[in-house]
């Protein structure tokens, strides 16, 4: 399996000034796979120490954090004798040592020589009162499931994925019968890396279906595990939530809907507890296209999503033959299915923050609204072949954008105004306006 985030860490081993690196992002994502497969690619040697119940290294961080002290340990803990310049160190779910956390502010600090890779999956909601977190003495690097391209790198299908990153577009119009199919599967079984190999392996849905129960479960289980006690029952209820709020027309996140009377107030712990642990995303509404964005927020109205467009598929019981062949029942779904999607790999572009924006007093809304460079970019999204683009045409009129995107099932087309963009070729977008 090929995962974009390798390249971010050749970068990050040529640095001349690296921090221990932090690599973030919810459960079974697959950073694990990932830290050690860089490590057998691009390292003599790897010291792996997975910090989850292990009392050994918890008792050695309650301690003197003297490097050496550390070093001598993790060579005892790994059984691998650690030399800085070709060995590289694993620390995994290290939020559960929250002082092994603070250890890497030493290692920047007094041995800059050794290279550190650190992940955990519960960072955000895990750190214990009083840990010391290492401000400014540790890179980040964030981790999602599987993009559209890397699936179709997964699948068998690199060809198809090379033929996008060159924007060949008559070419790529040839072989759109291949990628809605690909889309459609991709719908269903999303970028769970777990969820991939099961379908690379035995091209069965119902299995994947199966992987993607279980990992939900285990989601919940986490609530249980991690949250406090008195917050379980609304993370659970908030999380539940979720389908049905992408199934409205407008999608805005509504209090209501997790139960009758239900207040901001009440929940805003559980919503963060879930955007800390990565399972879900916040898009905030802007009230104003202009630099910067975050400037224009209007934090009373956001749309929340999940973290992958496979689990959404799971979470709402939608069943293979509605995704694949399409079905009245489905219809209404397939615009939260669509747009689950594109943010999924709009937020895999580290430089992209994506709002969305309404009217004050209409009925006109833009997806997402973006900003990629000097320009604010409006995204208009579409499940279908749909052609018709009234939101997006008034707030082209409205405020002059100098790129405005509508992407559909149709094919690449570059209009006066307006670049309609297949959605399978989403991945493509930043790469036609350079």
């Amino acid at each position: 399996m090929i995962r974009e985030g390798m390249k971010d860490l050749i970068k990050w081993k040529a640095k001349d000034h690296r921090k221990p690196l932090l690599l973030r992002g919810a459960r079974q994502v697959g950073k694990t796979w990932l830290m050690k497969e860089f490590g057998k690619e691009h390292y003599e040697k790897v010291a792996y120490i997975n910090f989850d119940n292990n009392e050994r290294m918890e008792s050695l961080s309650s301690g003197n954090l003297d490097i050496s002290r550390i070093v001598t340990a993790l060579q005892i803990e790994s059984g691998v004798t650690i030399e800085a310049h070709n060995t590289l160190i694993i620390f995994d779910e290290i939020q559960e040592v929250p002082r092994a956390l603070t250890s890497l502010k030493y290692f920047y600090e007094n041995a800059p020589q050794y290279h550190i890779l650190a992940a955990g999956s519960m960072l955000g909601v895990a750190l214990h009162p009083g840990t010391s977190f290492p401000v400014g003495k540790v890179d980040f690097m964030e981790l999602y499931p599987l993009s559209f391209i890397e699936f179709l790198n997964a699948t068998g299908n690199e060809n198809l994925a090379t033929l996008l990153a060159v924007n060949d577009f008559e070419l790529i119009t040839s072989f759109k019968g291949k990628y809605i199919d690909l889309l459609k599967q991709y719908y269903y079984i999303g970028g769970m890396p777990e969820a991939v190999n099961t379908f690379i392996e035995t091209r069965d849905f119902a299995k994947v279906r199966e992987v993607q129960n279980r990992l939900l479960l285990a989601y919940e289980q986490d609530f249980s595990k991690h949250a406090p006690n008195e917050t379980v029952p609304r993370i659970r209820m908030l999380w539940a939530s979720i389908p049905a709020q992408l199934a409205k027309e407008n999608r805005k996140f509504v209090y209501g809907l997790i139960r009758q009377g239900a207040r901001a107030r009440e929940y805003e712990l559980a919503m963060q507890w879930l955007l800390d642990c990565g399972l879900i995303c916040k898009v905030g509404r802007i009230t104003k296209p202009d630099m910067p964005l975050m400037a224009y927020q209007d934090f009373n109205a956001f749309k929340l999503f999940v973290l992958d467009v496979g689990l959404l598929s799971a979470m709402s019981g939608l069943d293979l033959k509605s995704l694949l062949e399409g079905n009245r029942v489905f219809e209404e779904f397939k615009g939260a299915l669509t747009e689950q999607y594109v943010l999924q790999q709009l937020i895999t572009n580290k430089d992209l923050t994506p709002f969305y924006w309404t009217a004050e007093r209409s009925s006109g809304e833009i997806d997402f609204v973006f900003q990629c460079g000097p320009d604010i970019i409006p995204l208009e999204v579409k499940a279908a072949e749909n052609l018709q683009a009234k939101s997006l045409k008034n707030y082209y009129l409205r405020y002059k954008p100098k790129y405005a995107i509508r992407a559909s099932m149709s094919d690449y087309r570059k209009e006066e105004w307006l670049t309609n963009l297949p959605l399978y070729a989403i991945n493509a977008m930043l790469n036609i306006f350079e």
